[in-house]
Protein backbone atom coordinates (compact mmCIF):
# COMPACT_ATOMS: atom_id res chain seq x y z
CA UNK A 1 0.00 0.00 0.00
CA UNK A 2 1.51 3.38 -0.86
CA UNK A 3 1.81 5.83 1.92
CA UNK A 4 0.21 9.06 2.98
CA UNK A 5 3.09 11.08 3.41
CA UNK A 6 1.17 13.00 6.42
CA UNK A 7 0.66 9.37 7.81
CA UNK A 8 3.67 7.85 7.97
CA UNK A 9 5.93 7.71 10.80
CA UNK A 10 3.33 8.77 13.18
CA UNK A 11 2.56 7.65 16.61
CA UNK A 12 -1.63 6.05 17.37
CA UNK A 13 -2.16 4.62 20.64
CA UNK A 14 -5.29 2.13 20.93
CA UNK A 15 -7.38 1.24 23.31
CA UNK A 16 -9.92 -1.34 24.07
CA UNK A 17 -12.83 -1.06 26.56
CA UNK A 18 -15.36 -3.96 26.92
CA UNK A 19 -15.93 -7.43 25.45
CA UNK A 20 -13.68 -9.70 23.15
CA UNK A 21 -15.63 -8.29 19.84
CA UNK A 22 -14.36 -5.21 21.00
CA UNK A 23 -10.96 -6.38 20.92
CA UNK A 24 -11.31 -8.05 17.97
CA UNK A 25 -12.11 -4.93 15.87
CA UNK A 26 -9.67 -3.05 17.75
CA UNK A 27 -7.03 -5.65 16.32
CA UNK A 28 -8.18 -5.23 12.80
CA UNK A 29 -8.10 -1.65 12.80
CA UNK A 30 -4.92 -1.44 14.56
CA UNK A 31 -3.62 -3.28 11.21
CA UNK A 32 -5.07 -0.48 9.31
CA UNK A 33 -3.29 2.06 10.93
CA UNK A 34 0.45 -0.05 10.76
CA UNK A 35 -0.04 -0.50 6.90
CA UNK A 36 -0.67 3.09 6.76
CA UNK A 37 2.83 3.49 8.50
CA UNK A 38 1.78 4.27 11.82
CA UNK A 39 3.46 2.84 14.57
CA UNK A 40 1.74 1.72 17.32
CA UNK A 41 2.11 2.75 21.35
CA UNK A 42 0.66 2.18 24.66
CA UNK A 43 -2.09 4.55 25.88
CA UNK A 44 -0.45 7.51 28.19
CA UNK A 45 2.45 7.70 25.80
CA UNK A 46 3.19 10.48 23.18
CA UNK A 47 1.01 9.97 20.17
CA UNK A 48 -0.28 11.69 17.02
CA UNK A 49 -3.33 10.15 17.25
CA UNK A 50 -5.56 8.30 19.83
CA UNK A 51 -8.36 5.73 18.85
CA UNK A 52 -10.72 4.53 22.07
CA UNK A 53 -12.66 1.59 21.15
CA UNK A 54 -15.69 2.17 24.20
CA UNK A 55 -18.42 0.15 25.41
CA UNK A 56 -21.67 1.13 26.97
CA UNK A 57 -23.36 -2.28 28.96
CA UNK A 58 -23.54 -0.14 32.04
CA UNK A 59 -23.01 3.12 33.86
CA UNK A 60 -19.64 2.10 35.48
CA UNK A 61 -18.60 1.43 31.20
CA UNK A 62 -19.83 4.75 30.43
CA UNK A 63 -17.70 5.99 33.60
CA UNK A 64 -14.60 4.43 32.33
CA UNK A 65 -15.02 5.85 28.69
CA UNK A 66 -15.28 9.67 29.94
CA UNK A 67 -12.20 8.53 32.20
CA UNK A 68 -10.01 7.45 29.33
CA UNK A 69 -10.92 10.34 27.06
CA UNK A 70 -9.81 12.65 29.78
CA UNK A 71 -6.22 10.73 30.34
CA UNK A 72 -6.11 10.34 26.23
CA UNK A 73 -5.96 14.10 26.54
CA UNK A 74 -4.00 14.57 29.43
CA UNK A 75 -1.15 12.08 28.25
CA UNK A 76 -1.42 13.86 24.47
CA UNK A 77 -2.50 16.99 24.33
CA UNK A 78 -1.59 17.75 20.92
CA UNK A 79 -3.07 14.34 19.52
CA UNK A 80 -6.29 13.71 17.57
CA UNK A 81 -8.48 12.05 19.85
CA UNK A 82 -10.98 9.52 18.12
CA UNK A 83 -13.62 8.19 20.66
CA UNK A 84 -15.43 5.39 18.83
CA UNK A 85 -17.62 2.34 19.48
CA UNK A 86 -20.61 1.59 21.37
CA UNK A 87 -20.38 4.20 23.97
CA UNK A 88 -20.46 6.95 21.11
CA UNK A 89 -23.04 5.25 19.03
CA UNK A 90 -25.11 6.34 22.61
CA UNK A 91 -23.96 9.27 23.97
CA UNK A 92 -22.46 11.50 20.94
CA UNK A 93 -23.73 14.52 22.37
CA UNK A 94 -22.12 13.84 25.52
CA UNK A 95 -18.90 12.93 24.43
CA UNK A 96 -18.92 16.26 22.15
CA UNK A 97 -18.89 18.22 24.78
CA UNK A 98 -16.21 16.78 26.54
CA UNK A 99 -13.18 18.75 25.94
CA UNK A 100 -10.37 17.51 23.33
CA UNK A 101 -12.09 15.30 21.13
CA UNK A 102 -12.04 15.39 17.67
CA UNK A 103 -13.34 12.51 15.88
CA UNK A 104 -16.90 10.44 17.25
CA UNK A 105 -18.20 7.03 15.46
CA UNK A 106 -20.36 4.72 15.79
CA UNK A 107 -20.26 0.74 15.93
CA UNK A 108 -20.27 1.24 11.92
CA UNK A 109 -18.79 3.91 11.32
CA UNK A 110 -15.00 3.13 12.99
CA UNK A 111 -14.52 0.53 10.20
CA UNK A 112 -14.40 3.87 7.78
CA UNK A 113 -11.93 6.01 10.38
CA UNK A 114 -9.30 6.24 7.90
CA UNK A 115 -12.10 8.04 5.66
CA UNK A 116 -13.21 10.22 8.13
CA UNK A 117 -9.21 11.04 9.37
CA UNK A 118 -8.64 12.59 5.89
CA UNK A 119 -12.04 14.18 5.64
CA UNK A 120 -10.90 15.68 9.18
CA UNK A 121 -7.50 16.83 7.00
CA UNK A 122 -9.61 19.02 5.51
CA UNK A 123 -11.06 22.55 6.47
CA UNK A 124 -14.30 21.90 8.43
CA UNK A 125 -17.02 23.72 9.52
CA UNK A 126 -17.66 21.47 12.55
CA UNK A 127 -15.90 21.73 15.80
CA UNK A 128 -16.22 17.97 16.46
CA UNK A 129 -16.20 15.46 13.72
CA UNK A 130 -19.71 12.84 14.66
CA UNK A 131 -20.65 10.02 12.25
CA UNK A 132 -22.80 7.33 14.14
CA UNK A 133 -24.98 6.04 10.72
CA UNK A 134 -25.94 2.75 11.46
CA UNK A 135 -25.54 -0.34 8.89
CA UNK A 136 -26.60 -3.26 8.08
CA UNK A 137 -23.37 -4.29 6.77
CA UNK A 138 -21.06 -6.97 8.30
CA UNK A 139 -17.90 -5.94 8.99
CA UNK A 140 -15.38 -8.80 9.64
CA UNK A 141 -12.86 -8.13 12.21
CA UNK A 142 -9.96 -10.49 14.12
CA UNK A 143 -6.82 -10.04 15.87
CA UNK A 144 -4.10 -8.91 14.46
CA UNK A 145 -0.04 -8.95 15.33
CA UNK A 146 -0.30 -5.18 15.12
CA UNK A 147 -2.50 -5.35 18.18
CA UNK A 148 0.06 -7.79 20.48
CA UNK A 149 -2.36 -10.21 21.62
CA UNK A 150 -1.47 -14.12 21.70
CA UNK A 151 -5.09 -15.48 21.65
CA UNK A 152 -6.54 -14.31 18.36
CA UNK A 153 -10.37 -12.78 18.87
CA UNK A 154 -12.37 -13.76 15.36
CA UNK A 155 -15.40 -12.17 14.87
CA UNK A 156 -17.99 -14.04 13.09
CA UNK A 157 -21.12 -12.13 14.57
CA UNK A 158 -22.86 -8.98 15.49
CA UNK A 159 -25.79 -7.44 16.55
CA UNK A 160 -28.67 -9.19 18.61
CA UNK A 161 -32.14 -9.70 17.58
CA UNK A 162 -33.14 -10.59 21.53
CA UNK A 163 -34.30 -7.81 23.49
CA UNK A 164 -33.45 -7.66 27.05
CA UNK A 165 -35.27 -5.38 28.93
CA UNK A 166 -32.08 -4.33 30.62
CA UNK A 167 -29.93 -4.45 27.73
CA UNK A 168 -28.27 -1.61 25.62
CA UNK A 169 -26.34 -3.26 22.81
CA UNK A 170 -29.19 -3.91 20.04
CA UNK A 171 -30.01 -0.27 20.25
CA UNK A 172 -26.20 0.40 19.84
CA UNK A 173 -24.91 -2.80 17.65
CA UNK A 174 -28.36 -3.07 15.45
CA UNK A 175 -29.75 -6.66 14.43
CA UNK A 176 -28.03 -9.51 14.43
CA UNK A 177 -25.86 -10.67 11.47
CA UNK A 178 -23.17 -12.82 10.55
CA UNK A 179 -19.83 -13.58 8.12
CA UNK A 180 -20.39 -16.63 6.19
CA UNK A 181 -18.44 -19.81 7.18
CA UNK A 182 -16.55 -20.19 4.19
CA UNK A 183 -15.26 -16.02 5.08
CA UNK A 184 -14.73 -16.82 8.55
CA UNK A 185 -12.38 -20.34 7.44
CA UNK A 186 -10.53 -18.05 5.20
CA UNK A 187 -10.15 -15.38 7.99
CA UNK A 188 -8.67 -18.79 10.33
CA UNK A 189 -6.11 -20.15 8.09
CA UNK A 190 -4.45 -16.55 7.90
CA UNK A 191 -4.59 -16.39 11.73
CA UNK A 192 -3.02 -19.49 11.92
CA UNK A 193 -0.40 -18.76 9.04
CA UNK A 194 0.76 -15.63 10.68
CA UNK A 195 1.27 -17.58 13.93
CA UNK A 196 -1.79 -17.39 16.41
CA UNK A 197 -2.27 -21.43 17.76
CA UNK A 198 -5.95 -20.26 19.87
CA UNK A 199 -8.73 -18.74 18.62
CA UNK A 200 -12.05 -17.00 20.31
CA UNK A 201 -14.61 -17.05 18.26
CA UNK A 202 -16.69 -13.87 19.41
CA UNK A 203 -19.85 -12.29 18.78
CA UNK A 204 -22.86 -10.07 20.43
CA UNK A 205 -24.79 -13.16 20.31
CA UNK A 206 -22.66 -16.05 18.88
CA UNK A 207 -25.32 -18.85 19.60
CA UNK A 208 -27.89 -17.11 17.12
CA UNK A 209 -25.31 -18.15 14.62
CA UNK A 210 -27.25 -20.03 12.39
CA UNK A 211 -30.71 -18.50 13.22
CA UNK A 212 -29.01 -15.32 11.52
CA UNK A 213 -27.13 -17.13 9.04
CA UNK A 214 -28.80 -20.28 7.85
CA UNK A 215 -25.42 -21.92 8.69
CA UNK A 216 -25.14 -23.51 11.95
CA UNK A 217 -22.27 -23.01 14.32
CA UNK A 218 -21.40 -26.58 15.02
CA UNK A 219 -20.59 -26.71 11.14
CA UNK A 220 -18.37 -24.16 11.24
CA UNK A 221 -16.56 -25.20 14.42
CA UNK A 222 -16.53 -28.87 12.40
CA UNK A 223 -14.24 -26.74 9.90
CA UNK A 224 -12.10 -24.45 12.05
CA UNK A 225 -10.99 -27.70 14.59
CA UNK A 226 -9.14 -29.12 11.28
CA UNK A 227 -7.61 -26.20 10.25
CA UNK A 228 -3.71 -27.25 10.66
CA UNK A 229 -2.02 -25.31 12.69
CA UNK A 230 -4.89 -24.56 15.23
CA UNK A 231 -4.48 -25.51 18.59
CA UNK A 232 -7.07 -24.20 20.38
CA UNK A 233 -10.24 -22.89 19.86
CA UNK A 234 -12.77 -21.05 22.75
CA UNK A 235 -16.39 -19.65 22.29
CA UNK A 236 -17.22 -16.32 24.23
CA UNK A 237 -19.83 -15.84 25.65
CA UNK A 238 -23.15 -18.37 24.60
CA UNK A 239 -26.37 -17.66 25.53
CA UNK A 240 -27.73 -20.96 27.33
CA UNK A 241 -30.99 -21.34 25.24
CA UNK A 242 -28.64 -22.04 21.99
CA UNK A 243 -25.88 -24.69 23.52
CA UNK A 244 -27.34 -28.11 22.17
CA UNK A 245 -25.71 -31.04 21.84
CA UNK A 246 -25.20 -31.50 18.16
CA UNK A 247 -22.20 -28.04 19.34
CA UNK A 248 -20.74 -29.85 21.88
CA UNK A 249 -20.24 -33.29 20.83
CA UNK A 250 -18.21 -30.98 17.75
CA UNK A 251 -16.77 -29.60 20.32
CA UNK A 252 -15.61 -32.40 22.32
CA UNK A 253 -14.80 -34.93 19.40
CA UNK A 254 -12.21 -31.88 18.25
CA UNK A 255 -9.84 -32.51 20.89
CA UNK A 256 -8.85 -29.10 20.15
CA UNK A 257 -11.74 -26.99 22.25
CA UNK A 258 -10.95 -26.44 25.65
CA UNK A 259 -12.24 -26.89 28.87
CA UNK A 260 -13.90 -22.89 29.51
CA UNK A 261 -17.59 -22.09 28.74
CA UNK A 262 -19.02 -18.70 29.17
CA UNK A 263 -22.59 -19.29 30.05
CA UNK A 264 -25.12 -16.03 31.21
CA UNK A 265 -27.33 -16.57 33.98
CA UNK A 266 -28.01 -13.00 34.94
CA UNK A 267 -30.60 -14.47 37.86
CA UNK A 268 -31.51 -17.45 39.51
CA UNK A 269 -35.21 -16.35 39.77
CA UNK A 270 -37.78 -17.68 37.37
CA UNK A 271 -39.80 -14.19 37.79
CA UNK A 272 -37.14 -12.22 37.32
CA UNK A 273 -35.71 -14.05 34.10
CA UNK A 274 -38.95 -13.42 33.10
CA UNK A 275 -38.84 -9.79 33.26
CA UNK A 276 -36.00 -9.52 32.12
CA UNK A 277 -37.23 -11.17 28.91
CA UNK A 278 -34.53 -13.95 29.24
CA UNK A 279 -35.35 -16.67 26.71
CA UNK A 280 -34.98 -19.61 29.42
CA UNK A 281 -35.88 -20.66 32.54
CA UNK A 282 -33.80 -21.68 35.90
CA UNK A 283 -34.73 -25.51 35.13
CA UNK A 284 -33.63 -24.86 31.45
CA UNK A 285 -30.08 -23.38 32.18
CA UNK A 286 -29.61 -26.26 35.01
CA UNK A 287 -30.29 -28.35 32.53
CA UNK A 288 -27.65 -27.11 30.29
CA UNK A 289 -25.14 -26.50 32.59
CA UNK A 290 -25.34 -30.60 33.41
CA UNK A 291 -25.31 -31.21 29.45
CA UNK A 292 -21.72 -29.39 29.14
CA UNK A 293 -20.09 -30.73 32.13
CA UNK A 294 -21.14 -34.20 30.88
CA UNK A 295 -19.62 -33.79 27.93
CA UNK A 296 -16.43 -31.91 29.65
CA UNK A 297 -15.97 -32.95 33.17
CA UNK A 298 -13.47 -30.65 33.92
CA UNK A 299 -14.70 -27.87 32.44
CA UNK A 300 -14.98 -24.00 34.37
CA UNK A 301 -17.73 -22.06 33.67
CA UNK A 302 -17.85 -18.74 33.84
CA UNK A 303 -21.72 -16.67 33.73
CA UNK A 304 -23.11 -12.86 33.64
CA UNK A 305 -25.04 -11.92 37.08
CA UNK A 306 -27.12 -8.30 37.37
CA UNK A 307 -27.50 -7.73 41.01
CA UNK A 308 -30.59 -5.78 42.39
CA UNK A 309 -32.55 -5.75 39.01
CA UNK A 310 -35.69 -3.89 39.36
CA UNK A 311 -38.09 -5.23 41.72
CA UNK A 312 -35.64 -8.09 42.98
CA UNK A 313 -36.73 -9.15 46.64
CA UNK A 314 -34.03 -10.38 49.42
CA UNK A 315 -36.13 -13.86 48.58
CA UNK A 316 -35.31 -13.75 44.96
CA UNK A 317 -31.84 -12.21 45.34
CA UNK A 318 -31.16 -15.27 47.83
CA UNK A 319 -32.68 -17.99 44.70
CA UNK A 320 -29.61 -16.51 42.68
CA UNK A 321 -26.85 -16.76 45.54
CA UNK A 322 -27.89 -20.36 46.22
CA UNK A 323 -28.38 -21.69 42.67
CA UNK A 324 -24.40 -20.43 41.85
CA UNK A 325 -23.30 -22.02 45.06
CA UNK A 326 -25.04 -25.00 43.76
CA UNK A 327 -24.28 -24.96 39.98
CA UNK A 328 -20.20 -25.48 38.78
CA UNK A 329 -20.17 -21.84 37.93
CA UNK A 330 -15.71 -21.28 38.13
CA UNK A 331 -16.04 -17.72 37.13
CA UNK A 332 -18.24 -14.73 38.09
CA UNK A 333 -18.78 -11.59 36.02
CA UNK A 334 -20.87 -9.74 38.53
CA UNK A 335 -22.38 -6.38 37.67
CA UNK A 336 -24.78 -3.73 39.37
CA UNK A 337 -28.23 -3.61 37.23
CA UNK A 338 -27.63 -0.15 35.45
CA UNK A 339 -30.98 1.80 33.85
CA UNK A 340 -29.79 2.29 30.54
CA UNK A 341 -31.23 4.42 27.44
CA UNK A 342 -34.36 3.47 25.93
CA UNK A 343 -34.48 0.03 27.94
CA UNK A 344 -37.88 -1.45 29.37
CA UNK A 345 -35.93 -2.03 32.46
CA UNK A 346 -34.80 1.44 33.64
CA UNK A 347 -38.86 2.64 33.50
CA UNK A 348 -39.81 -0.56 35.81
CA UNK A 349 -41.12 0.20 39.26
CA UNK A 350 -39.53 -0.57 42.33
CA UNK A 351 -35.91 0.12 41.47
CA UNK A 352 -33.35 -1.20 43.98
CA UNK A 353 -31.60 1.16 46.33
CA UNK A 354 -27.58 1.70 45.59
CA UNK A 355 -27.02 0.00 48.88
CA UNK A 356 -28.95 -2.66 48.10
CA UNK A 357 -26.81 -3.70 45.10
CA UNK A 358 -23.56 -3.01 46.56
CA UNK A 359 -24.04 -4.93 48.99
CA UNK A 360 -25.56 -7.91 46.46
CA UNK A 361 -23.04 -7.01 44.32
CA UNK A 362 -20.43 -7.71 46.77
CA UNK A 363 -21.49 -11.09 48.03
CA UNK A 364 -21.99 -12.43 44.74
CA UNK A 365 -17.99 -11.55 43.95
CA UNK A 366 -16.90 -13.06 47.23
CA UNK A 367 -19.23 -16.42 46.70
CA UNK A 368 -17.18 -16.28 43.37
CA UNK A 369 -13.78 -15.67 44.55
CA UNK A 370 -14.43 -18.57 46.77
CA UNK A 371 -15.96 -20.77 44.30
CA UNK A 372 -12.93 -20.23 42.03
CA UNK A 373 -10.19 -20.83 44.46
CA UNK A 374 -11.49 -23.82 45.71
CA UNK A 375 -11.56 -24.85 41.84
CA UNK A 376 -7.93 -23.31 41.11
CA UNK A 377 -6.52 -25.53 44.50
CA UNK A 378 -8.20 -28.90 42.80
CA UNK A 379 -5.95 -27.99 39.41
CA UNK A 380 -3.15 -28.00 42.02
CA UNK A 381 -0.95 -31.18 41.64
CA UNK A 382 -2.33 -31.71 37.62
CA UNK A 383 -0.21 -31.42 34.79
CA UNK A 384 -1.99 -29.49 31.90
CA UNK A 385 -0.85 -27.35 28.83
CA UNK A 386 -0.50 -23.53 29.06
CA UNK A 387 -0.32 -21.05 25.99
CA UNK A 388 2.03 -18.49 27.66
CA UNK A 389 1.77 -14.85 26.56
CA UNK A 390 3.74 -12.31 28.26
CA UNK A 391 6.69 -12.14 31.00
CA UNK A 392 6.07 -10.23 33.87
CA UNK A 393 8.70 -9.63 36.88
CA UNK A 394 10.92 -12.30 35.65
CA UNK A 395 7.68 -15.17 35.62
CA UNK A 396 5.97 -16.68 32.24
CA UNK A 397 2.21 -15.84 32.72
CA UNK A 398 -0.56 -18.09 30.51
CA UNK A 399 -3.33 -19.35 30.67
CA UNK A 400 -4.99 -23.34 31.27
CA UNK A 401 -7.73 -24.86 29.26
CA UNK A 402 -10.22 -23.65 32.08
CA UNK A 403 -8.76 -20.06 32.12
CA UNK A 404 -6.83 -20.26 35.03
CA UNK A 405 -3.97 -18.19 35.27
CA UNK A 406 -0.44 -19.78 35.34
CA UNK A 407 3.09 -18.28 35.97
CA UNK A 408 6.41 -20.43 35.14
CA UNK A 409 9.91 -19.36 35.36
CA UNK A 410 11.84 -20.29 32.52
CA UNK A 411 15.26 -18.59 30.59
CA UNK A 412 13.44 -19.53 27.02
CA UNK A 413 11.38 -17.13 25.70
CA UNK A 414 7.85 -18.84 25.86
CA UNK A 415 5.72 -15.98 23.80
CA UNK A 416 3.00 -18.03 22.25
CA UNK A 417 4.55 -20.98 23.28
CA UNK A 418 2.00 -24.03 24.00
CA UNK A 419 4.60 -25.66 27.16
CA UNK A 420 3.20 -28.70 29.33
CA UNK A 421 3.51 -28.12 33.18
CA UNK A 422 2.81 -29.12 36.38
CA UNK A 423 0.52 -27.23 38.45
CA UNK A 424 2.26 -26.74 41.97
CA UNK A 425 0.26 -24.34 44.27
CA UNK A 426 -2.51 -21.88 43.86
CA UNK A 427 -1.47 -18.61 45.93
CA UNK A 428 -5.22 -16.97 45.53
CA UNK A 429 -4.60 -15.48 41.83
CA UNK A 430 -2.26 -17.28 39.82
CA UNK A 431 -1.00 -21.21 39.67
CA UNK A 432 2.61 -21.58 40.09
CA UNK A 433 3.64 -24.56 37.55
CA UNK A 434 6.70 -25.87 36.47
CA UNK A 435 7.60 -26.38 32.97
CA UNK A 436 7.93 -30.17 32.15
Amino acid sequence: MELNPSEAHKRVALHTLGCRLNFSETGSIAQGFVDRGYEIVELGQPADLVFLNTCTVTDGADSSCRNLIRKARASAPDAKIVVAGCYAQMEAEKIKKMEGVDLILGTSEKYRVFDHLDALAVETDEDVMVRIDKSSEFWGAATTLADSHTRAFLKIQDGCNYICSFCIIPFARGRSRTQPIKDVIAEANKLVSSGFKEVVLTGVNVGEYEASSGEKLSDLCQQLVEIDGLKRLRLSSVEPNTINEELLKVLKNSGKYLDHFHIPLQSGSDSILKNMRRKYDVAKYKEVISMVTSYFPKTAIGADIIAGFPGESEEQFLETFNLLRELPITHFHVFPFSKRQNTTAAKLPDQVSSVDKKRRVRDLIMLGEAKLDAFAHELAGSKTEVLFESQKEGWWEGYTPQFIKVRARSNENLSNQIKHVSLMSWNGSVLDGIIL
